[in-house]
């Protein structure tokens, strides 16, 4: 009997914690946040950005715990460039050579696990880019309405062969890296 009771006390001591946890899922505010990518090539590199087409973060009380991207592929950018160069690299980078945005023209990346407390966090999730979903894991720190990460993405897990040394002889000085890099500052 005494050690029934003791259980029952126990289970409605947890519920009563469990309902003082608040789910609470803050939509990020798109025209504040940024994303900026690097493509590195044997002579050199590309700079630019992409844009977010919406996203949410879910946090229980004040510790993250899931998030939902879009990204809008059709907005790819160079920023290291300008007039014909930058039209031509946009054009290529748009084109089935890469990203395919006719086709695919949304990318996305749903949190599968979340570790870490307070500001740092340790973020694995689905990126899906081509249609092709793979897993990434990446670092995340999150502080009073923003967070940032940096990454690198392996362009080829996705189909993205153009130019690279892995899959192509003789490129020699026209080869390109597989992994590019990502950083993302986002606000909400």
């Amino acid at each position: 009997m005494k050690n029934t009771l003791k259980s029952a006390m126990l289970l409605v001591l947890a519920i009563t914690f469990a309902s003082f946890a608040t789910l609470k899922t803050q939509k990020v505010d798109v025209k504040a946040s940024q994303i900026t990518w690097t493509g590195h090539k044997v002579t050199g590199q590309h700079d630019g950005t992409l844009t977010l087409k919406d996203g949410t973060l879910e946090f229980n009380d004040k510790q993250l715990v899931g998030g939902e991207f879009t990204m809008d592929m059709t907005s790819i950018n160079t920023t290291d460039l300008e007039g014909k160069s930058k039209a031509k690299l946009d054009g290529h980078l748009k084109s089935d050579d890469f990203f395919g945005t006719e086709k695919y023209p949304t990318a996305t990346l749903k949190f599968t696990e979340v570790k870490g407390q307070g500001t740092d966090y340790t973020v694995t999730g689905d990126l899906t880019v081509k249609g092709i979903t793979k897993p990434i894991t990446f670092n995340m720190t999150v502080a009073e309405g923003s967070a940032k990460a940096a990454f690198k993405i392996d362009r080829t897990k996705y189909g993205i062969r153009y130019g690279s040394a892995s899959f192509f002889d003789d490129l020699q000085d026209k080869a390109i890296y597989n992994e590019f890099d990502v950083n993302v500052s986002l606000k909400f």
